[in-house]
């Protein structure tokens, strides 16, 4: 029995307190032994986020105990123990939007985003799923083929988990868009991500009033639900609307919907949730987190004035969310989920090759840069990068002044092209051509023709084979190759590491993205019980202020109560 230079209250055969509240209308009753003063203890104290934490003093020395309760101050004996402060439990499930938790039916307000080509791939899914955390399918740039059987793999592992399937906006390749619709209304996918639109095209719209029908009581049933990757207010308005009238009558007049799904869709916006995405990996408008969330709730906001939804619209945050810092702020500015996208692909299930995954382990904040992208090369368009251990981004900048430059391959001066085919293709231009010409004559004949009779695409087509084959090398591990590595990175990664430094997570080997989501979670909980704390006046050393994925080998030193 733990023993400490207080006297108890008389007539007690029990080790009880009794002492006023911080408010001075309450009392805590607990037993002596249940405080923790040395430090490993208070640490669990606090940690125990599913119980309450009273911080009380006693001789001078200062306790914590989730044990013991709270009741009125009236005709109590005060003993000499004080309560200085309290903080309720909190649990996982209360940061966000408990509705995009029921919505969903997730078990908490954390997803993780898609990665294009697979790279958020089939097992990174179904591991999450099965732990109740949605995960998106990075459908993007996959062949339906290879869309459709990761579809399957999908639905047959998590016949009743969440999860989720990307479609990215194809301006280039609207059927490929299409194809990828058709596959989620085949199979029942009833949750997709959309990302990278600039405006929304008829199949967004189509896949959304498709899953349309009334309940029994007379509610609109929404089966295919979308989350909107958005990092625009333009964009952001046309997702948080109702669908447009013209392309819901075209879709009628198609036989792709029913006139009462197209009465439907024009009561409800097209999306369910928005993901606002700041500054990250792959296409990003490198966007500040701080900036881009309050303007896109405050938008929410006022379409919501406008249309009244019976269930309004979710605005959630991607983008920098690597740490539970990061997490908790996104939460503290409203978010209703958060997002995370980077730090996965270097985890164990993400669709990569080991060399890409040591390179994003090793990767600092300063280690990204824009670089052209493959899908939309010849708009100018650039997507974020690593840019340690790897030339690609530098490679890519080069092909796309030349692109700007010349009108056709023949036009590139000799010398140039030289450089081009022994430093970038590492083969001839011809050679190159003709792989392409093979690629595209099975894939996109109308492309091939086209660039037939158009020099500068055909150049945009051959520069988009070395920018699409990067990619592809980081995933599969093309030896020889490892310097023009495409790998997709936001600034995140280099935050993740620094905080998982000194921890088993440091190592890409023991990175699974359910320990990641689950630290992340965990950490934003404690840091907003320990900020509670530190308002109401408790002071601690930096070291309790911090969440770490190895917490209980901190070393932390004593607490004290400001005056």
């Amino acid at each position: 029995m733990k023993t400490v230079d207080a006297v108890l209250p008389k007539n007690q055969n029990s080790l009880e307190y009794y002492t006023p509240c911080y408010n001075h209308n309450l009392l805590w009753k607990g037993s002596l032994d249940s405080i923790s003063f040395d430090q490993a203890g208070i640490k669990e104290k606090l940690l125990t986020l599913d119980k309450p934490c009273f911080v009380v003093k006693v001789s001078g020395k200062i306790g914590v105990t989730n044990d013991g309760y709270l009741y009125p101050a009236e005709h109590a004996h005060i003993g000499q123990l004080e309560l200085l402060t309290a903080v309720p439990p909190l649990r996982l499930q209360q940061l966000g939007d408990p509705n995009f938790l029921s919505f969903h039916g997730v078990k908490f307000a954390y997803s993780t985003g898609a990665m294009a080509g697979g790279i958020a791939s089939e097992e990174m899914v179904i591991a999450l799923g099965k732990e109740k955390i949605l995960a998106s399918f990075g459908a993007g740039g996959l062949p339906l083929h290879q869309l459709e059987a990761a579809i399957k793999r999908i639905q047959q592992a998590l016949p009743n988990e969440p999860y989720a399937v990307n479609l990215i906006h194809s301006p280039s390749d609207p059927e490929i868009e299409r194809g990828a619709v058709d596959l989620f209304l085949k199979y029942g996918v009833r949750t997709i991500e959309a990302s990278a639109f600039l405006d929304l095209t008829p199949n967004i719209v189509y896949y959304r009033a498709a899953g349309l029908s009334l309940t029994p009581d007379n509610k609109i049933d929404i089966k295919n639900k979308v989350i909107a990757k958005i990092s625009r207010r333009e964009v952001a308005s046309k997702f948080m609307q109702p669908a447009p009238p013209k392309m819901l009558q075209e879709l009628v007049t198609q036989g792709l919907i029913t006139e009462l799904q197209a009465s439907l869709a024009a009561q409800i916006p097209l999306a369910d949730d928005i993901t606002a995405e700041a500054d990250s990996g792959g296409h990003t408008d490198n966007r500040p987190l701080v900036c881009l969330l309050p303007s896109i709730i405050a938008l929410k906001n006022e379409i919501q004035e406008k249309y009244h939804y019976e269930k309004p619209i979710r605005v959630g945050v991607a983008g920098g969310i690597a740490t539970p810092q990061s997490a908790l702020a996104a939460f503290m500015m409203g978010a209703a989920y958060v997002v995370t996208g980077s730090i996965n692909q270097s985890c164990v299930e993400a669709g990569t090759c080991e060399h890409t995954k040591q390179l994003l382990a090793q990767a600092e904040m300063p280690d990204v840069m824009m670089a052209p992208a493959a899908d939309m090369f010849e708009m100018g368009v650039k997507l974020q990068v690593l840019k340690r251990g790897t030339l690609f981004p530098l490679r890519a900048q080069k092909l796309y002044e030349v692109y700007r430059n010349y009108d056709s391959i023949e036009d590139i001066p000799q010398a140039e092209k030289e450089k081009l085919e022994k430093q970038i293709f590492r083969r001839t231009l011809d050679s190159a051509w003709d792989a392409t010409k093979d690629y595209l004559a099975q894939t996109s004949p109308e492309k091939l023709s086209k660039a037939l009779k158009n020099p500068k695409f055909k150049m945009a087509l051959l520069f988009r084979w070395y920018l699409g084959l990067s990619s592809r090398w980081s995933k599969s591990g093309e030896k020889g190759r490892e310097v023009d590595y495409q790998i997709w990175c936001g600034p995140a990664m280099g935050s993740f590491n620094d905080w998982v430094r000194g921890s088993y997570l440091a190592e890409a080997s023991n990175r699974r993205v359910v320990d990641v989501a689950n630290h992340i979670m965990t950490g934003a909980a404690y840091l907003y019980r320990i900020k509670t704390l530190q308002i109401q006046g408790l002071q601690m050393s930096d070291d309790y202020s911090q969440y770490h994925p190895n917490f209980s080998t901190l070393n932390c030193s004593t607490l004290e109560i400001s005056k």
